[in-house]
């Protein structure tokens, strides 16, 4: 640990990347130096998120009477159809967001969903 200190001391971006990857923390690996090395973060918060979507989605399933009143304005049609899907989706996003190998699908669904839900919004 005393050499990567001394590293540091000078500032390199090389002895960042090595403290990194000589570290077992997972705090310790940032984007960056995951970037660099090659290494997925293991973060923590990503999984929690994509958890927490997770499991909104499924209680769209368990509960749906209680996500009715925030559904109907915006799909007043067929609103306990469009909760069973809008969990389904959620329940999807949140999965992908959760594991690193498809955490960027996830993102990319989540923000599509965002906007379509959005746009839906405006026009209701």
């Amino acid at each position: 640990m005393k050499i990567v200190e001394n590293q540091r001391s000078k500032k390199s971006k090389a002895a960042h990347v090595v403290a990194a990857v000589a570290s077992k923390s997972p705090a310790v690996v940032t984007a960056k130096t995951a970037y660099k090395t090659g290494k997925t973060t293991t973060s923590v918060l990503p999984k929690l998120i994509g958890f927490g979507i997770a499991g909104t989605g499924l209680a769209h399933f368990v509960v749906p009477q209680a996500f009715e009143s925030i559904t109907k304005p915006v799909f007043p049609e067929n609103t306990r159809e469009w909760i069973y899907a809008n969990g389904a989706s959620e329940t999807l996003i949140g999965l992908a967001i959760s594991d690193s190998r498809s955490r960027v699908y996830g993102l990319v669904g989540l923000a599509a969903y965002v906007g379509f839900l959005g746009s839906r919004a405006v026009r209701a």
